[in-house]
């Protein structure tokens, strides 16, 4: 008898539920109801704000000790000189001197992250060293011309004495094409430089 009951019982309990599963799920096109909404959309915490539910109370956590991000790509360099140097003999730029697409996109880039301190000519006159921080030596010095990519694509990464690195700021490609832009200013600081000038007289003549 009570064997009956139970199966009773069960049987009811499936028919209801299927009726429910039917009732809920009438519009394939909207959403089920959600009973415990807080379990879905929990609160988010901003960054910097207070946070208990850890013990430092801060809610932005350092990464976990040896893990690295997702799609991480170790460069096999150091912040050395000598990595430096050895980047600049065995990296090469994967795009082209010409690629005038790219070349823009060093411009932009060089315009964010460069030209406050470099200046937008790369002359070293940016607006950082107006202000009393020791101003850059000109990329288109001698010696920033006899500098292979690889090593100014070292620089941009780890910095070089008063130049912090760029590496957590700008991406390993978009470093290329920062590089692509510098090459490009000094290209055209050679060509002005070897360009005729006319005398003043004629000049104002023309």
């Amino acid at each position: 008898m009570n064997g009956r009951r139970l199966n009773l019982s069960l049987m009811i309990a499936l028919v209801l539920l299927c009726g429910l599963t039917l009732v809920v799920r009438q519009n394939l096109e909207r959403p089920n109801f959600e009973f415990f909404p807080d379990m879905y959309r929990s609160v988010a915490s901003k960054s910097f704000a207070a946070n208990l539910v850890f013990a430092d109370a801060r809610t932005l956590q350092q990464p976990v000790a040896g893990t690295i991000p997702r799609q991480h790509r170790s460069l096999g360099y150091g912040p050395s000189e000598e990595d430096a140097i050895r980047a600049g003999e065995e990296l090469a730029n994967p795009f082209a001197s010409d690629n005038r697409r790219e070349t823009r996109r060093g411009a932009e880039l060089y315009q964010s992250f460069c030209s406050h301190c470099h200046g937008g000519g790369g002359n070293g006159d940016g607006a950082v060293g107006l202000h009393g921080f020791p101003a850059p030596p000109s990329l288109l010095a001698t010696e920033a011309k006899d500098l292979p990519d690889g090593q100014i694509f070292h620089i941009i990464t780890f910095g070089q004495k008063n130049m912090p690195p760029h590496a957590i700021q700008i991406e390993p490609e978009d470093r290329w094409r920062i590089v692509l832009h510098v090459r490009s200013q000094q290209q055209q600081s050679e060509e002005e430089m070897l360009s005729p000038t006319l005398p003043l007289e004629e000049a104002m003549e023309q």
